[in-house]
């Protein structure tokens, strides 16, 4: 590309980041780093009233989080900021009243009881969608109905008005979309947006057109649900001049709930019992009441298989491959191969692949979330222990929290037994091959998982005992489970003396005369 490729993600600060918002901030990220150009996060804070404080340090939280850091932010300032649309309010008064003075937008000083009314009557005359429009301004109280005396008047008065945009009544607005190709809007269907509120801040749409004009944005890369307000992006680029520097636009296919039937919500995921934010929170409800919610951080997924996953909730590389780091993914980008229809949120496809991705971190890495297990719980920290319970573990695992969950037998001797297990399993023969391999494993130099099955197998040749019918014994003594990581490996890391004790501890738990 001949100019620097520069997009933008542009969260509005009114509560916590939808995992959507997690996408649209990856591909743009995806996008600009393979054509080397630059990202920036913009703070959409424009709508006061649904402001949310706490919201924006959320936003930047969870974006460190999954490893999407922007270039240029409130937090890193570039050549175009202030990056915060409320620090930018003194330019847009400007660029609202050029539209004015070339008859490209109006004052409109109509009341709320008055716009109610507009409304009314339009429904009663069974009009489809009751809008401001090109029809109704003309019996509504703005510039274009009355007198340049009478306005001039009532702004001198302080009288409160809204900026409309005047879109034109006949007219075919087109544009060239990235993902879906050629979309066009009869203006007919465009109602005359408010562009500049009451107090002087002006709407998302002269915001977002300014500012990515000023910030001198390349690609505008969004939800779907910012797709019926692109040609009113259109009309103001044109009446602003700017035609030749828009950017081209990419809209993104809709995160469906996991059957497929509408837009993925929080109520969606909380019925599910899985997250649709990426990490923790609190902010406040429709009541003012705090509401709490979890995230995808603390239900143990990594942030690089999360990201993995959201890539290819929408996107394909065009091959087989699944698995992809963050600099494969970069190379791998094309908005091309990006979906028109909406995809589908399989939550077991995430699952999936934090599977994949622990089980090729090193141990070292895993343990740190081990140890802050065993800390909660008061266990002395072996660290050398603990890698090795976590390498034996990690094939078997979906979260991290479950090296403690499902591996506390390493930890602490079994007080409860598999109940399906000691019916079919503890029998005589099992208990006699137990007792002998007490005592083998007490004299062993060195407990290897080698040598373990080394000695157990001499003890069932002896006693001309088959392994399977004993083996889950031996794993119910030792680990008080039916099932679990390979049985020597975890006798090798418990040790003899341990593991000794273990099986005494179940004979004398589980005496053979009370097990059918």
């Amino acid at each position: 590309m001949d100019k620097e490729v520069r997009v933008r993600f542009a969260p509005s600060p009114t509560g916590a980041l939808h995992i959507g918002g997690v996408r649209t901030a990856l591909y743009n990220y995806l996008f600009a780093k393979k054509h080397n150009g630059k990202m920036i996060l913009r703070i959409e804070d424009t709508d006061q009233n649904r402001f949310v404080p706490g919201a924006e340090e959320y936003i930047k939280e969870s974006l460190e989080w999954i490893g999407i850091i922007a270039d240029e932010s409130p937090y890193a300032e570039g050549a175009y900021g202030p990056y915060r649309q409320s620090e930018r309010k003194h330019m847009y008064a400007e660029y609202a009243q050029k539209l004015i003075d070339e008859g490209n937008a109006y004052y409109a000083f109509d009341t709320a009881e008055e716009l109610d009314a507009m409304r009314e009557r339009l429904k009663a005359a069974r009009v489809d969608t009751p809008q401001y429009n090109a029809i109704t301004r003309m019996q509504m109280k703005n510039s274009l109905t009355l007198s340049e005396e009478e306005v001039k008047e009532k702004l001198q008065a302080g009288e409160p008005y809204v900026v409309r945009l005047k879109v034109p009544r006949k007219e075919d607005v087109r544009l060239n979309d990235m993902v879906r190709g050629w979309v066009m809007v009869h203006s007919s269907a465009i109602d005359d947006k408010v562009l500049m509120k009451s107090d002087g801040m002006p709407t998302y749409h002269l915001a977002n057109v300014v500012d990515d004009h000023l910030m001198k944005i390349t690609h505008v890369i969004r939800g779907e649900e910012w797709l019926p307000s692109a040609p009113l992006h259109v009309l103001l680029y044109k009446f602003l001049g700017w035609e030749d520097t828009m950017p081209q636009f990419a809209h993104l296919p809709l995160l469906l709930k996991p059957d497929g039937n509408g837009k993925l919500s929080k109520r969606d995921g909380d019925k599910l019992g899985f997250p649709v934010f990426p990490i923790h929170g609190a902010f406040p409800g429709k009541d003012g009441a705090a509401e709490t919610f979890h995230g995808f951080r603390e239900d143990g997924y990594l942030p690089d298989a999360l990201l993995n996953f959201l890539a290819f909730l929408g996107w394909n590389p065009g091959t087989e491959q699944e698995i992809f780091s963050l600099q494969e993914l970069i190379d791998a980008f094309t908005v091309e191969r990006i979906g028109k229809s909406g995809t589908k949120f399989d939550i077991d496809k995430a699952k999936w692949y934090n599977q994949q991705y622990i089980k090729v971190k090193p141990a070292t890495e895993l343990s740190t979330f081990l140890i802050k297990d065993l800390e909660a719980n008061g266990i002395a920290i072996d660290s050398k222990k603990v890698e090795k319970v976590c390498e034996a573990m990690k094939e078997r695992v979906i979260f991290p929290a479950e090296f403690w969950t499902e591996g506390k037998f390493f930890f602490m001797m079994p007080d409860s037994y598999d109940e399906n297990v000691v019916r079919k399993k503890w029998t005589e023969e099992a208990v006699s091959v137990l007792e002998a391999y007490r005592e083998a494993v007490l004299k062993a130099d060195k407990l290897t998982s080698e040598t373990s099955k080394e000695i157990l197998n001499n003890i069932l040749d002896e006693k001309g005992v088959k392994i399977g019918q004993v083996m889950q014994a031996v794993r119910l003594a030792i680990t008080g489970k039916g099932g679990g990581p390979d049985l020597m490996e975890i006798i090798e890391i418990l040790g003899n003396a341990e593991v000794a004790d273990r099986i005494q501890k179940a004979i004398d738990t589980l005496p053979v005369k009370q097990v059918n």
